[in-house]
């Protein structure tokens, strides 16, 4: 198993949580819609920060590079949490069109940026920090 593979499956995963919580949204489900968005939220804030706390560090101290690829992924992290935001703006006042706005923004985002991290990012990280004990602690934090 590659440092990375967690990483590859957590995508999957919040991609289920995602089309679940715009599913209900689009529904008028706003409960469920609402619960769903919250876990989408909450994974992908864990996501963010074991990509920015973890791997991102390691991959820079073994590298040196502190002003590629990565910063390029914390930036679109950045612009993730913001649409989050307007989303879950949208989600506690029942507003619909905001929330489809705002997914629709972010489905795009997130599959341009999971393309980037998947083929070029993760295998430069494996690449770079061969048998780290990064890859545990990715496990271990993605559960």
């Amino acid at each position: 198993m590659s440092i990375t593979s967690p990483l590859f499956q957590h995508h999957k995963h919040c991609d289920e949580i995602f089309a679940d919580a715009e599913e209900a949204c689009e529904k008028g489900d706003w409960t469920v819609g609402a619960a769903a968005f919250e876990l989408l939220r909450a994974q992908l804030e864990t996501h963010f920060a074991s990509e920015e706390e973890l791997l991102f560090p390691a991959f820079e101290a073994a590298t040196g590079m502190t002003s590629g690829p990565t910063e390029v992924m914390r930036g679109e992290h950045r612009q993730m949490r913001d649409l989050l935001a307007q989303m879950q703006v949208a989600v506690g006042s029942r507003d619909g069109d905001a929330f489809g706005g705002a997914a629709e923004t972010l489905l795009i985002l997130m599959q341009q940026h999971n393309m980037k991290e998947e083929n070029i990012l993760y295998p430069m990280c494996d690449n770079a920090l061969g048998s780290s004990d990064v890859g545990a602690s990715l496990a271990e934090r993605l559960k």
